[in-house]
């Protein structure tokens, strides 16, 4: 279906929000030298989901590739640095963990570190994994500065927090300044070719009609054209995601802007908190079969630092995505197409995604069915590799309560399975050549989890018992010691010219 009888000149995004703003100023400035034409069509009585506060490092990436400014940024979104994420109460009552963004320990021989640390943890002779990590260590004592060229240090990378409402207003900003048309109206009808189905034009309330050649659907849960037009099948995958609702809530700043985001486990769900230069983001994300509305909104509200800035928004949704995100001549983008709960900050990184997906398989001509298949290819294997990961955080817990016992009990996807089995064989890794969550990534989890390898390659015992030990010890001093020759978080953030300046900011 959608032969794509024409060239591709006009494209039309459908929604703004993060996602929307974000394929804009990527489109107008990778491909407007093509002489493409961008409009997007957002209506201010629709409003946005806007809790995706909190980034990963690829976002920089992204910055980089359509030369923002990360300063300004900063300065406009009142966004703060985010090295990790800390992870409270989740394989046990009282476990706390850091997944960092970056990797643990030194090179010690032939094999990985990880190989050292678990042959030498078995001897009783390691200390916690996350002490032989520079971003953990830093995160933890609210330190931070950029990696530079040439560092001794350890490598490591940085992401941001930030107001997303804000993201996507700067965004608009310059998008429209690359001459991006914004179109104010609700979408009342979508017409569509009578031979090929795809879609043609949109209209709005007004009776404008929008033509286009490509539609992108960033019209979030709505998922005005993929689902409703379309039709696109929905993939459910709550079965292993059963969380479905949240609240979400600001609150002062307490004084702890740590450079991470928290989440913790709670009864039957998990509490974000994402510190801002301005505030405190605020969310508890939750399985309404195992808790009531009320409940959830009394736990969040009891457990907030200071006093709230709004009532809790409430929030529904299912996990899992559209079988098919580029169909016919529509790709969607964000909420549209699918939904991962925000544990491990995917939802940005998804948008992300999808945008460089779709620049680099843009039709030179038309619309080929190879664009498609591969652009669908791409994002499965995305949204699967983040899925199998989220779940991991679920599945690996030793607490009490009937939630966290039906985790622990359900039928994993055999592609988590064998991830589990062979990091407790041996201290095996997946070895993904690109995409999110590489090696640190599990192990961070898997430890601050308590799964243990059991085992661990041969190769790591070229060292001896007391001079592992003494190696250990060493790289261990190193990552204190560079950690804590760092500046304070805000500190840096002041000297940046990184502030939060509330007079520049849209709303």
């Amino acid at each position: 279906m959608g032969s794509g009888q024409h060239q591709v000149g006009k494209v039309v995004i459908v929604g703004g929000g993060t996602a929307g703003w974000m394929t804009a100023v990527a489109l107008s400035r990778m491909l407007g030298g093509t002489g493409l034409s961008i409009t997007l069509v957002e209506s201010a009585a629709i409003g946005t989901v806007g809790v995706g506060e909190a980034t990963l490092p690829q976002i920089r990436h992204f910055n980089r590739r359509l030369g923002l400014d990360e300063r300004e940024m900063m300065a406009r979104t009142a966004a703060t640095i985010k090295l990790g994420i800390e992870f409270r109460d989740w394989g046990k009552v009282g476990d706390r963990y850091i997944h960092p963004f970056g990797k643990h320990g030194e090179t010690l021989g032939q094999a990985d570190f990880i190989h050292y640390w678990a042959r030498a943890n078995a001897a009783g002779n390691a200390a916690p994994v996350g002490e032989y990590s520079v971003p953990i260590m830093a995160a933890w004592q609210g330190r931070f500065e950029p990696p530079r060229d040439g560092d001794d240090r350890q490598p490591y990378d940085y992401a941001f927090q930030f107001d997303a409402g804000l993201y996507a207003a700067w965004l608009a900003d310059l998008a429209q300044g690359d001459g991006v048309a914004r179109r104010e109206g609700r979408i009342v009808d979508v017409r569509q070719d009578g031979e090929t189905g795809d879609v043609t034009a949109i209209v709005l309330e007004s009776g404008k009609v929008i033509e286009g050649d490509l539609f992108v659907d960033c019209s979030g849960f709505r998922s005005l054209l993929i689902g409703d037009v379309f039709e696109t099948p929905f993939e459910d995958w709550s079965h292993w995601l059963p969380c479905n609702r949240a609240f979400a809530v600001p609150c002062a700043n307490g004084g702890d802007n740590g450079p991470y985001t928290r989440a913790t486990a709670r009864e039957a769900g998990w509490q974000w908190r994402i510190p801002l230069q301005h505030r405190i983001g605020n969310g508890l994300v939750y399985c309404d079969a195992f808790w009531d509305d009320e409940t959830a909104r009394s736990i969040l509200m009891d457990n907030l630092e200071s006093e709230a800035g709004s009532d809790p928004r409430p929030l529904r949704f299912r996990t899992g995505r559209r079988r098919s995100l580029w169909h016919s001549n529509c790709v969607a983008i964000g909420l549209s197409g699918g939904f991962l709960e925000p544990l491990e900050s995917t939802s940005i990184d998804l948008i992300q995604s999808g945008i460089l997906n779709l620049v680099d398989l843009f039709p030179t001509d038309r619309i080929q069915e190879a664009d498609r298949r591969e652009y669908n290819r791409l994002m499965d294997l995305e949204f699967a590799r983040i899925r199998d990961f989220l779940v991991l955080h679920y599945v690996a817990n030793q607490r009490e309560g009937e939630f966290w016992r039906a985790m622990r009990e359900m039928k994993l996807p055999d592609s988590l399975e064998a991830k589990i089995a062979d990091f407790r064989s041996r201290a095996m890794l997946p070895d993904y050549s690109e995409g999110l969550f590489q090696a640190p990534s599990w192990i961070s989890v898997f430890l601050g989890q308590n799964i243990v390898p059991e085992g661990w390659d041969p190769r790591a015992g070229d060292l001896s018992d007391e001079d592992l030990a003494v190696r250990l010890a060493k790289v261990r001093e190193r990552v204190v010691q560079h950690a804590k020759a760092m500046p304070e978080h805000l500190a840096w953030i002041r000297k940046a010219g990184a502030g939060f300046q509330a007079t520049s900011a849209r709303r």
